[in-house]
């Protein structure tokens, strides 16, 4: 099995980018993106914004929406870890279909229509079962949408365009999540939560529009999958892909303990300022996602300059000496005005990563054919983490208090970061590479 030709020989045998190969590439030359028409990039940054809504549904409002209605943190904490490891279960899956498809459009389509559907079906029912059932359809649905998008967007702009590309992706993915959840919180405190679910059906609306604009034909699928060459080869198991590339199964075990402290700290946050009457309800949720969102818009622009001149592999670090910093400061300080800096750094450390992961997962994979395999692994690694989470923290804060679940949370990024320094030498040329087009990586055989 390949790794990125067995991760590119290691690495090592690739010099630099030359500014010859650079004024090419600005010249058009080498970058095959610079034939996207704009009305197709406008769509696709369309798409990204108005996803963002659609696909959190209802979602960090469940816990305030649940503790309304008598659930203790525990039992919210529970019901959130079920979806998502069903969506845990399912991305490795909906990654190596995505790879296969050649109508990647629906996977866009089908998800985003189930999303909307599961989330409404709580304001019907918030018995255990329905809820559960609701959250796992959702985490099913979520699970396509994301590689959907990130095969889409290499379709559309190519390899040497795909750093660039998904950075503006992700800063217009974040700016529509901070729309959604100012309109979200504004539409519950003046009607109730039945409009946030109305808003979440608009935008999905909005997003199935927005996709269908793209043409068809406007996205390569041999180029969205990361082939290097045009023959038609059998689809790699997705474990061999992780397990055979070192860089690529580093990479998915540091952001598993990330995930394991990280995903839990924003519902728990709103959950504990609203328990001790320091906020109220949907308006504080909103808050806290404003706040993130508004600087992982600049976190994931700032993630795409910092990736172009010194790679990906210090963002990566940042990104996850951040949430350490975010437990402390949450277990210390449980106000209102607290969402400011323990937002802040949940928006340093989710928007680095946003362009970083799915940037180097491309760049490793680049020429086997099996990116959005392995950008659903990837994500199938983490979200063990990211489903755990939930119910550990809410467990934890129903025993020990939500001072000592931050704490905790915010300790398990520190394996994090001493796998990302242990692996240096492994991640670092990995990370640096750069690639100047489509079939810069050729596959050979791993012994």
């Amino acid at each position: 099995m390949e790794c990125g030709a067995r991760h590119l020989a290691e690495l090592s045998h690739y010099a630099p980018t030359s500014h010859t190969e650079m004024l090419c590439e600005e010249a058009g030359l080498v970058e095959k993106s610079s034939g996207a028409k704009p009305q197709v990039i406008a769509a696709l940054l369309s798409l990204n914004f108005f996803m963002a809504d659609m696909q959190a549904g209802i979602g960090p409002f469940l816990g305030i929406f649940l503790l309304a209605h008598g659930w203790e943190s525990g039992l919210i904490g529970t019901v959130m870890t079920v979806g998502g490891i069903a969506g845990m279960i399912m991305t490795t899956p909906a990654g190596a279909m995505i790879d296969a498809t050649t109508n990647k459009r629906t996977f866009v389509i089908i998800p985003g229509i189930f999303t909307v559907i599961a989330s409404a079906v709580i304001l019907v029912s918030q018995s255990f079962w329905v809820v559960a059932a609701s959250q796992v359809a959702t985490a099913i649905a979520g699970a396509a949408i994301v590689p959907a998008v990130t095969g889409i967007t290499l379709g559309i702009v190519h390899q040497a365009g795909f750093n660039r590309q998904n950075g503006r992706n992700q800063a217009f993915n974040h700016a529509g999540n901070m729309v959604g959840a100012a309109l979200s919180g504004l539409l519950a405190w003046r009607f109730g939560f039945g409009a946030v679910f109305i808003l979440a059906a608009v935008f999905g609306a909005l997003s199935i529009i927005s996709v269908l604009i793209i043409p068809k034909k406007a996205i390569d699928d041999h180029v969205a999958r990361g082939s290097s060459d045009n023959s038609s080869r059998e689809p790699a198991s997705a474990w061999r892909v992780l397990l055979e590339c070192k860089p690529l199964l580093v990479l998915a075990a540091a952001l598993a303990l990330f995930h394991l402290g990280n995903a839990a700290m924003l519902p728990l946050y709103g959950l504990a300022v609203v328990s001790g009457q320091e906020g109220n309800g949907a308006g504080f949720v909103a808050m806290t996602i404003v706040v993130a969102q508004g600087v992982m818009i600049v976190a994931s622009i700032v993630a795409m300059r910092m990736a172009e001149n010194e790679g990906y592999w210090l963002v990566l670090l940042i990104s996850f000496i951040a949430l350490p910093v975010r437990g402390l400061i949450a277990a210390s300080v449980i106000k209102y005005w607290g969402v400011f800096p323990v937002q802040a750094l949940d928006g340093i450390g989710a928007g680095l990563q946003s362009v970083a992961v799915p940037g180097l997962v491309a760049r490793i994979l680049n020429g086997t054919g099996r990116v959005n395999v392995g950008q659903g692994a990837v994500m199938t690694v983490q979200g063990v983490g990211a489903a755990l989470s939930p119910g550990i923290g809410g467990w934890l804060a129903q025993e020990l208090g939500y001072p000592a679940a931050f704490t905790i949370l915010g300790c398990f990024a520190i394996g994090s970061i001493v796998i990302w320094l242990s692996f240096a030498s492994v991640l670092k040329p990995a990370c640096a590479e750069k690639r100047t087009g489509d079939s810069a990586a050729v596959p050979v055989p791993v012994s």
